[in-house]
């Protein structure tokens, strides 16, 4: 099939093209030389990552944006959850919203539910159909029992399947062999008020286990407007791992965990104070096994459940089943295919100001992938081809291919480039929400409400994504990593208004002035994201990143709405850039700072910031460490996000200051 690119998308190509090729060139001109301090840097371009293939492959050879937060980037950082690590990656767009809610996305389109990025722990998708996005408040694993979060900016639909459109976040638990003993880790501070962390691994007849206890508590920050916010909150979370050796060819994975909390929350529909119940938890097992070094497979099954006794009342069960096989086929070829099936079912009798019709809805998901790695020319050059095709509740069939390549000139050198397409399907939000916004001036004598209802006919939201970039030794002590993309849209949401119609119930008698979801907007985005390691001396890592990003989205001449386009292109910053710095100071103490820069945001309009959190680290012999961590250091606090549906009124993000015990024994 031929493909004519528009002018504008073939000059972006080219440019990103010829950069790339001068990078590069300059790259295969330098020498390696033989030095301890670049020893980190090796190893961590020869780090294995996972999802961008299913299959095992090395960093420096991915044909994709990727990035590994590794656990010694973890132990590093300042912070003491999911959402802050993910700021140290550029291209990355994290925001907090409230003391308990944050929007996270990859590549623009942000929003309290990015509904483009999906994000899974050791595979397990904590994606909610519902709103169609992440309750960042749950995701809550022992940082310590994290081994490594892999992010891909950008789309992995191919192998995971829809929504996974601006990116995918993959978070890698540790194996509980590798956390042997007890683990006790308590701290507090002015907003982090205390938690703690009680955890303990052994063996027992073959089988590494591990179970931990997790508690936090968390105070409210201030208001807009200088009053308590109202939305502090804590949760106690438990949870166990267990890693069996059956025969010498299977392992079986089992683990799960189970929550409860309660947070504070302000909407446009709530009062200041009100509290949110939040309960949930899940179990999963995983059988690998392996039938030769050339053929492998993997079935995994998950349950799935959560309740939060917000203004919808939600309960949501999910059943999961995914098998994956994976085998040589010849020199040249490198198989994968899978299958998954999924059942979802949620209750949400909601409120008179939000509910869903129906309020029982059940989902099945059915998919199957096939991917085929290709060598043109063994060790140096790779072709990928692969495709999802799912079929899922509201929109049946959806096939989502892409092709990857990858150029490998030298050691730990790569040039790549990718064309994707995938698909974001609709959530319940978007199919049977029913709002109540206002009162309006009566008509006939009778009320008026104004009304916002999801479309039942949605359709899928589309995506084409063409990607390229490199990653390559520099010198000796510099790596630098280079990704730049061209995102085209189409059939994107926008907000309409329908005809007015009569309801009786709830009474009184009332026209209902309706404003429905429609597919009338498409757009188109383009930047670029780069990233650097550079040792000035064995003891001092340096890792600066920059992104920058366009967003251009354009209603179709039949549409009315003119809000949601704005809302799109000025949800996420044009500008990000950070700086972060680890020294090894005397006898293993070690200072780690961080400067993150977010310009404005333009839709709600939302100043620009500069976050500076450092950490200084004191080991106690070899059992104990005592950090001092002090975050959002420059201001007494900042803004960092609107969220302009009104499902959370911010607060604002405050200095914080908070110390950190930690001791293995």
């Amino acid at each position: 099939m031929r493909v004519i690119l528009p002018g504008r998308k073939l000059v972006f190509i080219c440019s990103v093209a010829a950069l790339v090729l001068c990078f590069a060139v300059r790259a295969l001109a330098q020498e390696k030389a033989a030095d301890l301090a670049n020893d980190s840097l090796e190893d961590l371009m020869n780090i294995k990552v996972t999802s961008v293939s299913k299959n095992e492959e090395k960093l420096s050879r991915t044909a994709a944006a990727a990035f590994v937060i590794t656990q010694d980037d973890i132990r590093r950082s300042a912070a003491n959850n999911i959402p802050d690590l993910l700021r140290m990656v550029p291209g990355m767009d994290v925001a907090q919203i409230d003391a308990n809610t944050w929007a996270i996305s990859a590549r623009g389109l942000n929003g309290r539910f990015s509904n483009e990025l999906l994000v899974l722990v050791d595979g397990r998708t904590v994606y909610t159909p519902t709103f169609g996005g992440v309750f960042w408040d749950v995701l809550d694993v022992p940082l310590e029992d994290i081994d490594r979060i892999e992010v891909i900016r950008g789309p992995g639909g191919s192998v995971w399947g829809s929504n996974a459109v601006n990116g995918v976040i993959n978070i890698i638990t540790k194996k509980s062999g590798d956390t042997p003993g007890a683990m006790l880790e308590a701290g507090g501070g002015n907003a982090g008020q205390s938690f703690e962390t009680l955890q303990y691994g052994g063996r027992l007849k073959g089988t590494d286990f591990r179970a931990f206890e997790k508690y936090l508590n968390y105070g409210s920050s201030p208001g807009l407007s200088g009053q308590d916010g109202a939305d502090g909150w804590h949760v106690l979370r438990g949870g166990f791992r267990s890693d069996t050796t059956l025969t010498s060819r299977d392992t079986l994975t089992f683990e799960g965990d189970l929550y409860s909390g309660r947070e504070g929350l302000t909407t446009a529909f709530q009062p200041i104070g009100t509290q949110v119940n939040l309960s949930g938890g899940f179990l999963q097992g995983i059988w690998n096994r392996a039938y030769s070094p050339r053929s492998d497979m993997a079935l995994q099954v998950s349950y799935d459940q959560y309740e939060r006794d917000d203004l919808l009342r939600e309960d949501r069960k999910t059943f999961d089943l995914n098998f994956q096989d994976h085998f040589r086929w010849s020199e040249r070829h490198d198989l994968t295919w899978g299958f998954e099936y999924r059942r979802s079912a949620s209750s949400a009798p909601g409120s008179f100001f939000v509910s869903f019709v129906p309020s029982n809805v059940t989902m099945q998901l059915f998919s199957s992938f096939l991917q085929d790695e290709i060598a043109i020319l063994p060790d140096r050059l790779y072709l990928t081809i692969g495709t999802k095709l799912e079929d899922n509740h509201y929109t049946g069939f959806a096939a989502m291919p892409s092709i990857r390549v990858a150029f490998v000139p030298g050691p730990n050198r790569t040039i790549w480039a990718a064309l994707s397409r995938v698909d974001r399907t609709p959530a319940e939000t978007d199919t049977g929400l029913r709002v109540n916004l206002e009162a309006l001036p009566p008509s006939g004598g009778l009320p008026v409400f104004l009304r916002l209802m999801g479309n039942p006919h949605f359709q899928d939201e589309l995506s084409t994504t063409y990607e390229a970039g490199f990653r390559t030794e520099v010198a000796n002590r510099l790596t630098l990593d280079f990704g730049a993309y061209y995102g085209d849209y189409g059939d994107q949401q926008t907000t309409e208004p329908a005809t007015p119609f009569f309801e009786n119930s709830p009474p009184p008698p009332h026209i209902v002035a309706p404003l429905i979801y429609e597919n009338l907007m498409k757009g188109e985005t383009h930047g670029l994201e780069i990233s650097a390691e550079w040792k000035p001396a064995a003891r001092w890592t340096l890792s600066p990143g920059y992104a920058f990003e366009q967003i251009h989205m354009h209603p179709s001449p039949s549409s009315q709405d003119t809000t949601l386009a704005s809302e799109a292109e000025g949800s996420s910053p044009v500008h990000s850039a950070q700086l972060r710095s680890s020294i090894v100071l005397w006898r293993n103490v070690n200072w780690d700072a961080s400067a993150y820069f977010v310009d404005r945001l333009t839709d709600p309009d939302t100043p620009s910031y500069t976050r500076v959190d450092t950490q200084l680290s004191f080991p106690f012999g070899e059992r104990g460490v005592l950090s001092l961590v002090g975050q959002n250091l420059l201001h007494d606090h900042h803004q960092e996000f609107a969220d302009s549906t009104g499902s959370v009124i911010s607060t604002l993000v405050k200095r914080s200051v908070y110390a950190k015990l930690t001791w293995k024994f």
